[in-house]
C-alpha cells in the first residue's frame, strides 16, 4: 500500500537511480574493456588473436558490475521505504533522520511541506 500511495516518488527514484547505474556499469565495463584491449596489443608479441579474452573480460567486468552496482537499487527502495513510512506515521511529513536529510529535503520539497515540516520540528 506504502508503494502505491507514493508511487511518483518511488518511480521517479528508481529511474533516476536506474539510469545512474546503467551509465556505470557502462563506463565501468568499457574501460575495463580498452584497457585489457590495450595491454594485450603492448604485450602481444606472438600475433595471437586477443578477441576471446577480450570478449570474456567484458562479459566478466559487465557481471561484476551488475552484481555490485546492482545493490544501489536496493538501497534507494530502501531508504525510499523509510522515508514513506516516516511520512505515513507523521501526518506527511518526515520526522527521522540525520539532520542533513532534512536540510536537503527542506530545498527540494514545496511550501506546504516546508510548513508542515518546521510546524512538527517545533512540537
Amino acid at each position: 500500500m506504502i508503494n502505491l500511495k507514493h508511487c511518483v516518488k518511488f518511480y521517479f527514484a528508481q529511474d533516476i537511480g536506474g539510469f545512474f547505474i546503467f551509465m556505470g556499469v557502462v563506463f565501468i565495463t568499457g574501460i575495463n574493456t580498452l584497457i585489457f584491449y590495450g595491454l594485450t596489443k603492448i604485450g602481444n608479441t606472438s600475433g595471437a588473436n586477443p578477441l576471446i579474452p577480450i570478449i570474456s573480460v567484458g562479459v566478466l567486468s559487465f557481471l561484476l558490475c551488475m552484481i555490485t552496482l546492482g545493490l544501489f537499487d536496493d538501497a534507494i527502495r530502501a531508504t525510499l521505504m523509510c522515508f514513506a513510512i516516516d511520512m505515513d506515521l507523521n501526518n506527511g511529513s518526515p520526522q527521522y533522520g540525520p539532520p542533513t536529510f532534512h536540510e536537503k529535503l527542506e530545498e527540494i520539497m514545496d511550501e506546504k511541506f516546508a510548513k508542515n515540516f518546521d510546524n512538527a520540528q517545533v512540537a
